[in-house]
């Protein structure tokens, strides 16, 4: 961190802006905290929106599929990436080899875990050696409770784990993940702010790239969570589902205030 009141050096790398996809069946749908979800629109039609718009990647997660224990809908993937030239990120009901394979094949370039892994950590391990650490990705939501703590969730934010969520991310970090996409189930939705605690208590320990999830609300709200803490990704959905602001817009204002983003 530098004291120039967050402009960064220009060799620093781009902040890269990711908007989320959460997939129910045939629709994109968002909630707060995980619940109450809504219907907001096509896969198809909002990763090409986003892609257009300037996206880095997409974060394509079915919501439902531990939930349900569904397999993932990998022809729905195939369609959504035929039109889209930026890297996916894709996640939800991933619980084997074969349908890391079948999603690489759909389209995926990176493979996020989060439910599977929690109850089968070694998982992660033999993903990792099968398919390089770049490809894997811990997907965590993570709720605040008593001490300062975070408890880790899995199938969608409803189920209880026990886990504190640091532990949990330093363990998977010593298995080999490649990158952390970090959820506050707390701020999800809400359009009120990142939850700036639990994530530089992650990023502090993770040697890897961190996603932060859950909470993006106003211009300003994201400024203030890359000067604090120095993620290497934003990603979003309700902001850009409801128009608050475009992809654009949110890099433009990150850019003239000094940070690095593909323009």
């Amino acid at each position: 961190m530098n004291a120039h009141h967050g402009i960064k050096k220009s060799s620093e790398k781009n902040i890269r802006i990711i908007p989320r996809l959460d997939i129910k069946g045939p629709n994109v749908v968002k909630g707060i905290n995980l619940e109450g979800l809504r219907v907001v629109g096509n896969p198809i039609d909002l990763a090409y929106k986003y892609y257009k718009a300037g996206a880095d990647e997409i974060l394509y997660l079915d919501i439902v599929a531990s939930l349900y224990q569904r397999n993932f809908d990998f022809d729905l993937l195939k369609t959504v990436s035929k039109k889209i030239f930026v890297p996916k990120t894709v996640g939800g009901g991933i619980r084997s080899i074969n349908d890391i394979n079948n999603a690489l094949r759909a389209g995926a370039d990176k493979i996020a875990i989060n439910t599977y892994a929690v109850h089968n950590p070694e998982f992660i391990a033999e993903a990792v050696h099968k398919f390089g650490t770049q490809c894997i990705a811990l997907s965590v939501e993570a709720k605040k409770i008593n001490g300062g703590r975070w408890e880790t969730y899995t199938d969608g934010g409803r189920e209880k784990t026990d886990i504190d969520s640091i532990e949990w991310i330093k363990k998977a970090i010593s298995l080999g993940v490649g990158e952390i996409i970090i959820t506050s189930i707390d701020n999800e939705g809400a359009r009120r702010g990142f939850d700036l605690e639990l994530t530089s208590k992650v990023i502090a320990i993770s040697p890897v790239p961190v996603i932060v999830c859950g909470g993006a609300g106003s211009l300003d709200s994201v400024k203030k969570m890359v000067e604090t803490c120095h993620p290497e990704a934003i990603s979003a959905a309700s902001v850009f589902h409801y128009r608050d602001y475009s992809i654009g817009d949110l890099k433009r204002y990150l850019k003239q205030n000094g940070y690095n983003v593909r323009l």
